[in-house]
């Protein structure tokens, strides 16, 4: 699939869903104190009277939301993915739970986040949201399929979290491809038969990267972007397992718990085949450049084409 050369942040794109959701008079927004960070700021611009501002009191934010939306009103609640985990117990009891509407972004999530540092680096929340029953978990990979999946969570029938990064990366997806996209439904973006790569998030664009580089090696790889954490797309990780033979997971988070993990649980009562994970091993980040821990963390688009190649030849 053909991409743009310039580049996108996911953060942008759900900023943009936001005023398009606003046609629906029910979409409402809440903030706590990072609206300019998470690209909030431009429904509370054009709509201040349906956006409400907590201040830096995330789990006050979510037993809003949870109150806004026993309601009828759709909650659209945003800050940093690592401040969502101040409010867990609130996410659990106030909003799962009772299976309510409201719909958490965290921004700035992964080690991409780079010179943050490690404190503000959550690699852990895309594992802790899957462990809650009714919960939808999304980690798009780019601007464009971050403002359509933004969309069609709006429409969901429970509550969903939605992972968000701050830097631009290379698009895999453009204005019209990421129309295509489907919460739960796997993103067929290359296909190959030697090794399937699944990623998710600024992993994707990587994936693509070294499917090319494989491409010119000889290897034929398939590329999806497992967009949809929960619910998993079985049916594709079913059909590529047998196809391919081993799988390659990619993502920005931990392998503890994460996108790796999900596909392995699966695979682990339906298809038994090689599996290699790429991605933050069982420690913290650390201050740095995105490159350069990616680096530092074997995520890079080399530590991915090496990965693929151990994993054929474990077939």
């Amino acid at each position: 699939m053909s991409a743009p050369s310039d580049g996108g942040a996911s953060r942008d794109g759900y900023g943009r869903a936001l005023i398009r959701l606003a046609v629906n008079p029910d979409i409402v927004v809440l903030e706590a104190d990072l609206g300019k960070s998470t690209k909030s700021c431009h429904f509370r611009t054009e709509f201040p009277d349906r956006t409400f501002s907590l201040g830096i009191a995330e789990q006050n934010m979510m037993l809003v939301g949870a109150g806004l939306a026993s309601s009828g009103k759709i909650p659209m609640a945003s800050t940093f993915a690592i401040f969502t985990e101040r409010a867990f117990e609130q996410i659990r009891n106030g909003i799962a739970r009772p299976n309510l509407k409201v719909h958490i972004c965290g921004s700035h999530g992964g080690i991409h986040t780079g010179s943050d540092g490690s404190s503000a680096q959550s690699i852990e929340d895309l594992a802790i949201y899957r462990t809650l029953p009714n919960m939808t978990i999304i980690h798009p990979a780019d601007d464009f399929s971050a403002e359509e999946l933004t969309i069609q969570v709006a429409s969901l029938n429970g509550p969903s979290y939605t992972r968000t990064i701050r830097n631009k990366v290379p698009r895999s997806y453009t204005i019209n491809t990421s129309k295509h996209l489907e919460i739960g439904k796997g993103s067929l973006l290359k296909e190959g038969n030697d090794v399937a790569i699944i990623s998710c998030g600024v992993m994707v664009s990587k994936s693509i990267e070294a499917a090319n580089i494989l491409e010119k090696e000889g290897i034929s790889s398939t590329v999806i972007d497992m967009h949809t954490i929960k619910p998993l797309d079985e049916n594709i990780i079913d059909f590529w397992s047998k196809k391919c033979g081993c799988i390659v997971t990619a993502e920005d988070h931990s392998i503890i718990g994460g996108l790796g993990s999900a596909i392995a649980e699966h695979n682990s009562r339906t298809n038994l085949v090689p599996m290699e994970m790429v991605g933050v091993k069982d420690r913290f980040g650390e201050s740095g450049e995105s490159e350069e821990l990616f680096k530092i963390m074997s995520m890079s688009t080399g530590d991915i084409v090496k990965a693929a190649k151990k994993c054929i030849e474990r077939k």
